[in-house]
This record gives structure tokens, sequence and C-alpha cells, in this order.
């Protein structure tokens, strides 16, 4: 008996799983299964309805996961059993089609914990639970940047492999062809098949079409605000399998210079975005100029030499400018000889838009669309006497490279009217904007002048200084690229505007590094205390795991002595002949602790009990070998500024913080003459250390916050 699986295009995550399923089955069943489309719109709008299987004439089932159960249960020679498979089946179509990441992300973390340690969801081989889940994933517009940027290493390296084999890889392919054959097909206003919705949140998106662009100015080092705006506009692209445009924001050159636009470069190829193409606005000064010229003809556009103060005051009480009503052969005279070649006329003039001087949104009240620098350009020189301003620029050029969606933050939600006024009037294609909330931090600032403040006054070294918000700041402290980019897709693109605690993005940096930073000892200097065991060993070095949940991360040498050193503050809490456990050797008998006249512990006679239960001692304390150990320095930080957040009016230099640098002289074992700049460890008792710099022997470790950390 021969059965038929027929498909709509309305439910992608059943096409592709279904797909698959009849692929195997058919292969190792002569096929058995027999394709057949329809049009979706004759199905109910139930998911349930958009696929059938037949039995001869007779339907088998028409939902998802009954058809995936039953060609499990029917032909267990490809497919593993039912029983082996449902509850992971079930999962698949009830959890990972959430288009919402934050819901989606538990999910994906219980998926991913699962393929720790395995090759496929179920046994030794693919299952219908692969299938499965595989099409769920593949359905969900949300998982094209999570997969090809590996958020979830495991679930990627799964699935690639699951899409290296043409029985997965070519479904999409195989959908597509047939879907576009019935559309072919459809004669005299019949019914013709859509194509799945890929639509998260954006307007009129088409998967395959839709073009973002990050835009930076490059007049300072990207910073975390910057740094979400950037992944966000890459994971849409990627989520509508379109194209993400890298572009400078270059039109003032007093603020821009190339050691900005390198170093951004830089910082997004950190970041794994690196774009479809790299475009700069400066490419299209001659475009922009031409549009201006014609926005004065048609008398959309006016000069304007009214002194700049005047200016200000007349727009905020929606007065109208003296120099409104010129002609426009006075206009273009200015604009096109005076202002263009710098001429003192022309530097005391700006071009205006004539939009609507007392509109409410003041935005509109005729904004500056031009102005004269005569500053050299970095990239142009002297060729351009005046420059586009930001409003006048960005939709020219959203427009022009082909953006169909331009993601910004919420701050430029008043000037939405303007941007798509200046397309109008320029008679460019319609741009969709969506907004997204900037992204704030308690006792944080992120204005570049601000920063560049601190950096000019010497409060920081740089702009990589760790107590900085730039990307290389975070990263000098600790932050994983895995763990910035996981905190910004769980935030998405929410208009909501919050002012976040640091402790939220560190939480989530943990869960990257603890799983494989390698645990190593350090003691604070200050009055070390030695332990004499008399019955201890002579020095000597075993092998032990850097980690003990995780042995790949390697061995470390501990060396065992008859002295140890242990920290003042750990001594001063042990009683003579008491027991404590000594962590990574056992238990110790503390038999006489020394003090001096002030109470100090000087130090303290021992004695090895190593079958001692250290379930049963109340001290487990860190050591090391007095004669195996190397000098570090441990570096910790507060924030820059002491209010969590400025009000307006609030000038910054009014709350500085007096002390943000506490550094503490310690030991460590000597496993950290082998580390690198950069590798990040936990100190244990201490918490998680990155080392920043080891010039001439000295180790200098830097603080990473856990998320829990409280100061």
């Amino acid at each position: 008996m021969s059965y038929t699986l027929k498909i709509a295009g309305k439910a992608p995550a059943v096409d592709y799983a279904l797909l698959t399923a009849s692929a195997f089955v058919n292969v190792s069943n002569d096929g058995d299964i027999k394709l057949d489309f329809y049009d979706d719109k004759v199905i109910s709008k139930e998911i349930a309805k958009s696929a059938q299987l037949l039995k001869g004439d007779e339907t088998i089932a028409t939902d998802s996961t009954e058809i995936l159960n039953y060609l499990a249960s029917q032909f267990s020679n490809s497919i593993l059993a039912l029983k082996e498979s449902e509850e992971w089946i079930k999962f698949a179509y009830e959890k990972l089609l959430v288009k919402d990441f934050k819901k989606l992300s538990a999910d994906l973390e219980k998926l991913e914990s699962h393929l720790n340690l395995r090759s496929f969801i179920v046994g030794y081989k693919i299952t219908a639970a692969d299938i499965a889940i595989w099409g769920a994933l593949r359905a969900n517009p949300v998982m094209g940047s999570v997969i090809k940027n590996s958020v979830y290493i495991n679930v990627t390296r799964w699935y690639q492999f699951l899409e290296s084999d043409k029985r997965f890889g070519e479904m999409p392919t195989l959908l597509s062809a047939s879907l576009a054959e019935l559309k072919k097909l459809a004669k005299g206003g019949k019914k013709e098949v859509h194509k799945a919705n890929f639509e998260i949140d954006l307007i009129d998106a088409k998967d395959g079409e839709v073009v973002t662009r990050f835009p930076p100015e490059p007049s300072g080092y990207l910073h975390i605000g910057h740094a979400k705006a950037a992944v966000l506009n890459q994971y849409f692209a990627n989520a509508y399998h379109g194209k993400l445009i890298i572009r400078f924001d270059d039109t003032n050159p007093s603020k821009e210079k190339t050691e900005f636009q390198d170093s951004i470069i830089e910082d997004l190829r950190l970041l794994g975005i690196k774009g479809d193409k790299l475009t700069f606005s400066s490419d299209y000064f001659q475009e922009m100029y031409d549009l201006a010229v014609k926005m004065i003809k048609e008398g959309k556009a006016y000069c304007d030499d009214t002194p700049l103060e005047k200016m200000r005051a007349e727009r905020m009480d929606g007065i109208k400018s003296e120099r409104r009503d010129r002609t426009v052969e006075e206009n273009l005279r200015i604009f096109t000889e005076e202002m263009k070649n710098g001429t003192e006329e022309g530097l005391k003039n700006c071009v205006r838009a004539k939009i609507d001087y007392t509109a409410l949104n003041k935005t509109l009240r005729d904004p500056v669309i031009y102005r004269c620098n005569l500053t050299p350009h970095h990239r142009t020189g002297s060729e351009w006497k005046m420059y586009p301003t930001y409003d006048f620029c960005v939709p020219i050029v959203d427009a022009l490279e082909g953006v169909t969606h331009a993601l910004r933050t919420i701050e430029y939600r008043d000037r939405n009217a303007q941007y798509e006024w200046m397309l109008s009037a320029l008679g460019l294609r319609k741009v969709h904007i969506w907004d997204f909330a900037r992204v704030n931090f308690i006792r944080t600032l992120l204005s570049k002048r601000k920063l560049q403040w601190f950096v000019d006054k010497n409060y920081v070294e740089n702009w990589d200084d760790p107590r900085f918000p730039t990307v290389r700041g975070i990263r000098r402290r600790g932050m994983t690229v895995e763990g910035l980019k996981n905190f910004i897709i769980s935030q998405g693109p929410s208009k909501n505007i919050i002012n976040l605690d640091w402790s939220l993005i560190w939480a989530v940096n943990k869960k990257i590094i603890d799983p494989i930073a390698p645990r190593h000892t350090a003691l604070d200097s200050k009055d070390l205390v030695t332990v004499s065991i008399v019955d201890g060993p002579e020095l000597h070095s075993e092998k032990k795991a850097k980690h003990k949940k995780n042995p790949d991360v390697g061995e470390k040498d501990v060396y065992y002595s008859k002295k140890v050193l242990i920290e003042q503050a750990d001594a001063a809490l042990i009683s003579d002949n008491e027991e404590v456990t000594f962590m990574d050797w056992g238990n110790v008998i503390c038999t006489k602790v020394h003090k001096d006249a002030d109470g100090k512990v000087v130090s303290i006679d021992a004695k090895l009990h190593l079958d001692g239960d250290f379930r049963k001692t109340k001290l487990k304390l860190t050591w090391l070998a007095a004669e195996k150990t190397v000098n570090v320095e441990l570096v910790d930080f507060d924030h820059l500024i002491t209010k969590d957040k400025l009000d307006e009016g609030d000038n910054f230099e009014d709350f500085l913080t007096p002390e943000t640098r506490f550094e503490t002289p310690a030991i460590a074992d000597v496993n950290v003459e082998k580390m690198k700049v950069g590798d990040i460890i936990q100190f244990e008792r201490k918490g998680y250390y990155i080392l920043d710099s080891n010039a001439d022997g000295k180790y200098i470790f830097f603080t990473v916050p856990d998320g829990k950390q409280k100061k």
C-alpha cells in the first residue's frame, strides 16, 4: 500500500521536517511515500491541517507530530521507533517555533546541554527526533543568526552536520521549487500558494530581500551601545537571509579620524560582524550635493545666514526665518558658488529644508541639511568645503544603497517624520524604520564627548580602559565575544528603555567562561602565614585537573611541601588543635597557632590527617607550597561615576567616583607563568580573573565580574 504526504506552503516547520522524513523513508523503502503539494488557502488555518498523510485513500494523520511519530513507528528501519523519539518531536513543535528569543533561549540551552556529549538527539544515528528538531529550527527565522554565529556551540555543530546531508540541506530548495511550480500552474485567478511568512517584527520583510545597515560615525571607539545596534542589524539580516551594510557616516571632518575608523572595523571583526559590503557616506557626496540643488530648485530648501543662537531661538519658538522667502536664484547662487567654495559669505550660511517652521514636532521646523566646514576630510581631503548633516545624509544613502529596514535607537523617533519627509521630497524609495531601545547601564556614560574627557584628563588609560563601556574596554575586563552577543540578542529589539545593572551582562558572560576557565590558586601577600607540617612531604609536584568538571581543559602542576602558605584572614579563624581542609590535598590538624603581641598569626604548627572527613571541617582553605609561588597583582575596579542615572542638567563632573582602581599584591601558583595575555581563569575562593599583562615577569590580573559581586 502506498502512502501520500500532502504538504501546504503555510507551515515550513511541517514542510521541512516531513519532507526530510519522507526522504529517509523513500531511500530505505524503495519509494513508499509520494509527495503532493497543495494550495494552503483551501486548508484550515490551524497548523494541524497544513499537512496530511494518506494511506491509499485513508487519512492517517493531519498533525505534524502525529505524522512524524507514525513514520517513526512504521519505518523503524530508517527512523528510530516512536517511543524513543516522540518526546523530542513534541519538544520541537511546542518549544522551538517561538520567535521571541527570550522565550526560546531557555529551551535552546536545554538542547545545548543535551548535545554536549552527543552526536544525535537519540541513540547513535539520525532519528525522527533529529528531523523534527532540525525542521523547527530551520523554519524559525530567529535561528539564522544564532546558528551562523555559534551562539550555542553544540547546537550549531549538530545542525551543520545534518545540513551536510543532502536529505536535509536540499529540502528548502525542493520545497521552494515545488511551491513555485504550483504557482506557475495556477491559471485564471485560481488560488496560488503563498510563500512561507518569515516576518518577525519588520514591516514588509521578505526572506532573501531584507537589507539592513550599521552606520557608525568614525569619531570615537565602538561602545556597547554601538555593539547592540551592530549585532541587531546583523541578526535581522541573517534571520531573513538578507544583507548587512557597514557604512561609515563620515560627514563631520572636525571629529573624525582614520584611527577611529580602523578601530571600529577591528572591533566589529572581533564581534564576528563583517557585513556584506563596506561603504562610506563620503562616497555619495556628489549625489547628495545634486539632490540638495534639486530641493533648492523645487523650492524645498533655502540658504540661511541667521546667526546660530537666533536661529535656535526661532526654531524653538516656531518663528519664521527672515531668509525663508529668498528666491530660488539667490539660494542657488549662495549654495553652488559661495558655500561650495567656502567663501566668507558661504561660511555664514547653511541650507535648511523648507518643511514647517511651526510644526509640533520640532525636528520638522526647517532643519539644517548642509553647512560649511573647512577642515580637511580624512578621505576626500579639501575637495569639499561643505557637508550634509546626518538627518539629510542618512535617508538618502539608505535609499541609494537599497536598505529596506533602518534599525536605529529610539532616541531618533522624533526624527522619523523628518526622515520620511526627506525621502518623499526627493522622490526616493521608501525605507522602513524600526526603533529599538538604546542600551543604558547604571553609573555609565556612553557619550563619546564625555568619554573623550576622561581620556584627555587621564582619569583612564585610554579608550580600552576596563572601566570604559567600549567594546575594547569590556573585553579587556574579561567579557567574551559570545557573552556580549548572547546578552544583546537576549535583550532583542525591544522599545522599552531601562537602566540596566552591569550584573546582568556579566552573569551571561559567566555562563560562557565558567565551564572552561582553569582553576588556580592565589593568596593575598599581606601577612602571609607559614604552616609547618611536621609529617609533610618533601617538595614535589603532582598532575591535577585544571577544571574538575571539564577534563578537556587540561592538567596543572600542584606542588606539595612541608611548608605551605595560607592567608592571614584564614589563619585568624583557626584555633589550636582544629582540623581544617586544605583544598585539593586533604585534612590537616593545626596543633598550635602562634600569634604576636597584637594577636596577628605569625605561624602554625600542623600534622597531616588525610583520612579525615572534609565534610566535618568548618574551614576549607586555599594554600601554596612556600617554595613554589609567583608574585602577581590583582586589580579590581569601581564605576567612574557615583550616580546611577544622571538627570537632565546634571554635570557628570560633579559625580566622579574618587577612587576607581584597587590593587592587591598577591602570590599565585607557578602555573600562571604559562598563561598568555587575555587568558581567563578562576582563582579559587576569589573569583574570575583575566591576565592583562605579563611584561617583565610582572603578572597583572583584572577581576572579571560574575554577576553576583557587590561593592
